[in-house]
């Protein structure tokens, strides 16, 4: 399955049989982010979390709880 970073516009490649692909065919609103992105995001935000700036939003679904 070929898919497009939304942040860079990358074109990858992922095994049709993946949860990933399965998951973004089955639900088109869920979005692809390659792993360089992925990681470039991941460091920015742990740099933020540890300024001690950064508020978890939270709302009150019971999903969210377990977070």
């Amino acid at each position: 399955m070929r898919v497009k970073c939304v942040l860079c516009d990358e074109i990858g490649q992922l095994v049709d049989d993946a949860p990933l692909a399965k998951k973004l065919r089955n639900h088109p609103i869920n979005t692809y982010m390659c792993e360089s992105c992925s990681e470039r995001i991941t460091e920015q935000t742990n740099v933020r979390i540890s300024t001690g700036k950064f508020i978890f939003h939270r709302s009150s679904h019971s999903a969210e709880e377990n977070f």
